[in-house]
């Protein structure tokens, strides 16, 4: 009989061994920020090399003494840490983690660890902070801290609120006294500022439930603003005046002029008169010739010779005295003079004898020209007449 029990004491002894071999992780810790949730642990890679896994499962506290199914989370991973962010852990829920270890077909004993995210994740400070002068103060916009869903925090901590510190740039550069100001709401006016200074803040978010506070926002300058002086306000007034102009004014005057330019170039308002018109083209049918040309045409043809007479100077005549004894007839017939002016009739004669010549010029007149005609008595005692022109 106790030959028996030492055998069986003696085959028992390897699995002791291996069991006892397989620690447990050590210093589960929870990195958790509003609602992200990682889970990480200890474990020394050095005793069983890197064939070790792990399992990580949870479970509602208030289900531990009903004894219901544990979640399971990870399994049989190879890191030292398990994100439970997406195991939709209530907020204001109470749970236990449990973590073993692996290897060979052994298992380590499992770690537990309570988690009440409410009570133990931290809490982030503002997604986001936007300053905006209003005269002589600061209104400062802040965006509450984000879930994993990206719905704000204030969904599941009700009593959330701001601390913002505040401080003049020229007078404290590195925020050594700053101002305080708790604020809930999420616009925010800085009281007590001065005009066209610069100042700096810095907000955190709280808890006071559970002494929960977030570490601050990165400093974030802005600088006020005063009363705009009147001369400012009379130059932006010109400033808008001349943009205005040199973006709608004067592109409709250049485009102004340069449709009245193409307008008067084909389409003139001041037309020639009527009767002007009637001798610039020959209205013949089939004829594109101007009328004005054809009428000149018409005159060359009409008239072989045109002679153009200058203007006529008249000499005076001197009228011999009366001799003594009374001429006769004839006498008193060589010496008469006749003058006689053509005017404007343009025509010009000379006869002698028997013989005559003459120049018509139909309808193209000179005036101003003229003949000087003086008659007398020939030699063959016939009439004579002789032209006479003189410069």
């Amino acid at each position: 009989m106790k030959v028996g029990f030492a055998l069986v004491l003696l085959w028992s002894l390897p699995i002791t061994n291996v069991l006892a071999e397989l620690p447990k992780p050590q210093n589960l810790t929870l990195l958790t920020l509003n609602t992200q949730y990682v889970l990480t642990w200890d474990w020394d890679q050095t005793t069983t090399g890197n064939s070790v896994t792990f399992t990580v499962e949870y479970m509602a506290k208030y289900k531990m003494k009903m004894k219901k199914n544990w979640s399971r989370v990870c399994e049989r991973t190879t890191r030292t840490r398990c994100d439970l962010t997406g195991s939709d852990l209530h907020y204001l829920g109470m749970y236990v983690l449990r973590v073993r270890a692996s290897a060979g077909g052994v298992n380590s004993d499992w770690v537990n660890k309570d988690f009440c995210p409410d009570k133990n994740a931290s809490l982030g400070p503002p997604s986001r902070v936007e300053m905006a002068p209003v005269g002589n103060l600061l209104d400062v916009t802040i965006s509450d801290p984000m879930t994993s869903t990206q719905h704000s925090m204030k969904e599941h901590v009700l009593y959330l609120y701001y601390r913002i510190l505040y401080w003049s740039r020229s007078d404290d550069p590195q925020g050594l006294k700053p101002k305080v100001l708790d604020s809930s709401n999420n616009l925010v006016t800085l009281p007590e500022l001065e005009a066209w200074t610069w100042y700096c803040i810095m907000i955190q978010s709280r808890y006071d439930y559970y002494n929960k506070t977030s570490s601050y926002t990165e400093p974030q300058c802005m600088q006020t603003e005063g009363d705009t002086p009147y001369w400012q306000i009379f130059l932006y007034f010109l400033v808008s005046m001349m943009v205005c102009f040199l973006l709608v004014l004067l592109p409709s005057y250049a485009f102004f002029r340069f449709y009245r330019v193409l307008k008067n170039t084909f389409y003139p308002s001041i037309q020639l008169p009527a009767h002007i018109q009637e001798y610039l083209c020959d209205s013949s049918p089939g004829s594109d010739m101007p009328s004005l040309l054809a009428a000149v045409s018409e005159a060359e043809l009409c008239c072989g010779k045109l002679t153009i007479c200058s203007e006529v100077v008249l000499l005076e005549i001197h009228v011999p005295p009366p001799l003594s004894a009374p001429p006769s007839e004839l006498e008193q017939d060589s010496g008469r003079h006749i003058r006689q002016d053509s005017g404007n009739s343009g025509i010009c004669s000379t006869e002698g004898g028997s013989t005559q010549q003459g120049c018509s010029c139909g309808d193209q007149d000179r005036p101003g020209s003229g003949f000087l005609a003086e008659t007398g008595a020939g030699q063959d005692g016939g009439d004579g007449f002789y032209a006479q022109q003189e410069n």
